[in-house]
């Protein structure tokens, strides 16, 4: 009876591929969005002070419902020590921990915010996880220009150290560029083309450098761009290069194709 328990609950915590399984995964990010929403209303002072008493009760109800929802994963689950250690099994944890060391430490329940963490499991449910490979070809992209964006980023510290120690020549601290360090702040805002306007260049002057800056900032603001456009194109052609057709040996296929656009051939049939 025990036994038959734990595998229907696994076949509804665990199970994905199962209509119970989903039900129970899409209700579980369901909670999870809703006790976020809560954590997010007590934190505006409105919500906080007209609704405190409901919020609460909701923080400790959301609490006992993952608290029941990890012990059941717990239960069912048929390596527990493996799924108490895995990041799913770390998350629930956390997802439940500040409410209760609330009560002893304060109010840390803002770090209830964790539990967005969960909505991961939504990957599962919709069978996403397929996306995870496009994931993995950006970041190897991404790793590939490292060093070209060490450089980049180098080059435009030195600029903004140039233009901010210009900056604080020019202006001095009676226009607000109190420090060279200040000034920088200022170059880097101007450069990104952000522009807080929380210090701003008085003299004709510090004018035309920022002007300067200003132009810098849009002539360079592209170059982090082209470089990882360019890695990922040569990334993405390496995976249409990684695949070849067993029977017309033509290697230019995209990485999802199933049949050679060549011949036809299966290309995951194994040459005798």
């Amino acid at each position: 009876m025990s036994q038959g328990l734990r595998e229907r609950l696994f076949t509804i915590i665990f199970g994905t591929d199962t209509s119970s399984g989903k039900r129970f995964d899409l209700v579980l990010i369901a909670v999870i969005l809703a006790s976020v929403c809560a954590v997010i209303m007590d934190s505006v002072e409105p919500f906080a002070t007209d609704y405190k008493r409901y919020l609460l009760w909701a923080e400790w109800a959301f609490t006992i419902f993952f608290t029941l929802e990890y012990g059941l994963r717990v239960y069912c689950a048929p390596n527990r020590w493996r799924y108490v250690r895995s990041f799913y099994g770390v998350v629930d944890v956390l997802a439940i921990l500040p409410t209760y060391l609330g009560l002893f430490l304060g109010n840390i329940n803002y770090l209830l915010i964790i539990r967005l963490l969960r909505v991961l499991r939504i990957f599962r449910v919709l069978k996403l996880v397929q996306y995870l490979q496009e994931a993995n070809t950006l970041i190897r992209a991404m790793v590939a220009s490292r060093r070209k964006i060490l450089v980049f980023f180098a080059t435009v510290s030195v600029i903004a150290t140039v233009f901010g120690s210009l900056m604080f020549v020019v202006e001095g601290p009676e226009n607000g560029f109190t420090s060279i360090p200040k000034s920088i702040y200022w170059t880097i805002v101007t450069i990104t083309t952000v522009g807080y306007g929380d210090i701003t260049p008085q003299s004709p002057a510090g004018q035309v450098i920022a002007a300067l800056a200003m132009l810098t900032g849009y002539s360079i603001i592209a170059v982090p761009t082209g470089i990882l456009t360019a890695e990922l194109s040569q990334e993405m052609q390496r995976e249409r290069h990684s695949r070849s057709c067993p029977n017309c040996s033509r290697s230019d296929h995209d990485r999802d194709a199933i049949y050679c656009k060549h011949c036809g051939c299966d290309l995951d049939k194994k040459v005798v």
